[in-house]
């Protein structure tokens, strides 16, 4: 018996990942701009060895997803991408709680995924339990936001040393990023 590919259960052509570099790319090229967009790449990568083992360490979570704003329109699961929703600047809130974040204001595959389970995309609760169970040394005292809606250099110059601040002060060794 020879197999076929709906033998085999194969998705239908169509149905492919998105590329989605070339797909920026494209969308930067139609708005008018008359070089491609740069995407970030480097030679090295900056790392720093942790200094004590993770089971020790006070971790971070930074993520992209936003506040709920109720003024903004619909931005539960499920809902159209929606730039109104989008923030601008970092922001830290306290991790002990369970905020109420969301990610419509990013362009993510609505398709084939779903916003439904906040843990998909901020793992807070994931990290509060490693906390009690002893996996990570302790939580941040406040997890960190970072806006999606910048420039490379705006990114690095202002977005990331807020964030970094605000790791400091919070005597974070490590963190865990999350950008959705």
């Amino acid at each position: 018996m020879t197999l076929t590919a709906d033998d085999l259960g194969f998705a239908e052509p169509i149905d492919q990942p998105i590329n989605y570099l070339q797909r920026i790319t494209d969308y930067y090229l139609a708005l008018g701009y008359d070089n491609p967009y740069r995407w970030a790449h480097y030679v090295d990568a900056p790392f720093t060895a942790m200094k004590k083992p993770v089971r020790q360490s006070r971790i971070a979570l930074v993520t992209t997803a936003a506040p709920y704003q109720a003024d903004k329109g619909e931005q539960g699961p499920g809902a159209a991408y929606n730039a109104g929703a989008k923030f601008y600047r970092v922001y830290a809130e306290d991790s002990s709680g369970n905020p109420d974040l969301r990610i419509s204001h990013l362009g993510y595959d609505r398709t084939h995924t779903t916003a439904a389970d906040i843990n998909s995309y901020f793992p807070l609760q994931a990290m509060q339990r490693a906390a009690s169970e002893g996996e990570i040394g302790a939580l941040a005292p406040r997890f960190y936001g970072a806006p999606t809606n910048r420039s490379q250099v705006t990114t690095i110059q202002q977005d990331c040393a807020e964030i970094l601040r605000f790791a400091r002060e919070d005597s974070v060794d490590a963190a865990v990023i999350v950008a959705n």
